[in-house]
């Protein structure tokens, strides 16, 4: 394959007691493509997820990051490595600031957590780092609120700019707009519109009219298997998707 991909996933496969979860799964990205994974309730979606962070070993098949064989990687070496997952449930610290969750994420990336307890945001560059990150996730004004005092979809936003603090080449969403109420995906969605344009994001999202806004590029997971990989305007046009998933919502027309 082209030297031009950032993440590489060739004929993953995964078996759990003789059935096969995962198919001979295959996708490649470049750096900038926005790609959504989507599919129905057991279509394998989780199980691809944890064998690409390293949180499951595949009975066969590779994984690559930049060009390098990371299959064996555990996770934390993948995300040294560049491969970032945020997590479909909130995993914070009720009573820490944005401000520190963030100066904590940038302090294990430099391996200085012990720093957490002194003066951390003196650090060189410290100040200025959280500054952007909590701007471009539209956090400023709440940096020094205890994590229980904000609302859950600003958390998920937090959740990304912690993420985004662990400088990733490669990021997957699991599901960011979970548990966010509909009023709030607008501020998810303008997080994701000023991710940078040189970074690979994968999102895992059942909000179908979120994918569409998003996306470049839609795979589809069934059974354990790709059964589409295309535009977002011809995912909803392919019978095998409307049967597997999309159901009436492929049949709309005004869907682009």
């Amino acid at each position: 394959m082209s030297q031009n991909f950032i993440f590489q996933v060739e004929n993953l496969q995964k078996n759990f007691g003789g059935l096969a979860v995962t198919r001979n799964v295959s996708l490649a990205m470049q750096p900038g493509d926005r790609l959504a994974l989507i599919g129905p309730n057991g279509a394998g979606k989780t199980t691809f997820v944890n064998l690409v962070t390293g949180h499951l070993r595949p009975d066969s098949g590779t994984v690559r990051l930049g060009g390098d064989d990371v299959t064996r990687f555990n996770p934390t070496q993948r995300v040294r490595h560049g491969l970032v997952r945020s997590f479909q449930v909130t995993r914070l610290f009720l009573d820490m600031t944005p401000e520190e969750h963030i100066a904590l994420a940038i302090l294990q990336r430099n391996k200085q957590s012990g720093r957490m307890f002194g003066n951390y945001m003196a650090l060189s560059g410290m100040r200025s780092e959280v500054d952007e990150l909590l701007s471009t996730l539209g956090l400023d004004s709440l940096r020094h609120s205890k994590v229980r005092q904000i609302a859950y979809g600003q958390q998920r936003l937090l959740e990304i700019a912690l993420a985004m603090a662990l400088r990733p080449k490669v990021l997957l969403l699991d599901e960011p707009a979970a548990g966010v109420p509909q009023s709030d995906t607008g501020r998810i969605e303008e997080a994701l519109a000023k991710l940078p344009d040189n970074l690979a994001v994968l999102m895992i999202e059942h909000d179908m009219d979120l994918v569409f806004r998003f996306a470049k590029r839609v795979i589809v997971l069934a059974a354990g298997e790709i059964i589409f990989d295309g535009s977002p305007a011809d995912v909803t046009r392919d019978p095998r998707v409307r049967e597997a998933y999309l159901g009436s919502y492929g049949h709309d027309s005004s869907v682009a």
